[in-house]
C-alpha cells in the first residue's frame, strides 16, 4: 500500500506539471500510472488487508511484485514511446502483459480464497 501511495503522488505531481505547462502529450502515461500503478495496487493491498488468508500467501507476494513491476513499466513505457515516436513500443507492451498476468493471478487468489471459505 505504501508503494501505491508513492506512485499516486508521483502521478498527481506529473498531472499538475502537465497542467502548468499546458502540455498534455504524456496524459496517457499519467492516467495509466495513476490507475494501474496506484489505484489498482491500493485495491489489491486493501483486499489483502481485509482477507489476511489471501494476503499472507506466497501467490499474493508474487502477484504484488509482478503488479509493481508491470504497473510502473507500463506507464513509463507509454511515456518513453510517446516521446521517442514509438521507437520503444515493446516496453509498454511487455509492461501491460505483466500487469495482465498479475491481474489474472489476483483473480486466482480471490477465487481460491472464496472457495476455501477463509474470506
Amino acid at each position: 500500500m505504501c508503494v501505491s501511495a508513492v506512485v499516486l503522488l508521483i502521478g498527481m505531481v506529473a498531472g499538475v506539471v502537465m497542467g502548468i505547462r499546458q502540455d498534455f502529450l504524456l496524459s496517457p502515461a499519467h492516467a495509466h500510472l495513476n490507475l494501474v500503478g496506484g489505484v489498482l495496487l491500493f485495491l489489491f493491498g486493501l483486499y489483502y488487508r481485509l482477507v489476511p488468508a489471501a494476503g499472507h500467501s506466497q501467490l499474493a507476494r508474487i502477484q504484488g511484485v509482478m503488479h509493481i513491476i508491470g504497473g510502473i513499466m507500463f506507464p513509463v513505457g507509454i511515456g518513453i514511446t510517446l516521446l521517442a515516436n514509438h521507437a520503444y513500443a515493446a516496453i509498454p507492451i511487455i509492461g501491460s502483459l505483466i500487469v495482465l498476468a498479475a491481474m489474472a493471478l489476483f483473480v486466482v487468489i480471490v477465487l481460491r480464497t472464496e472457495r476455501s471459505g477463509t474470506a
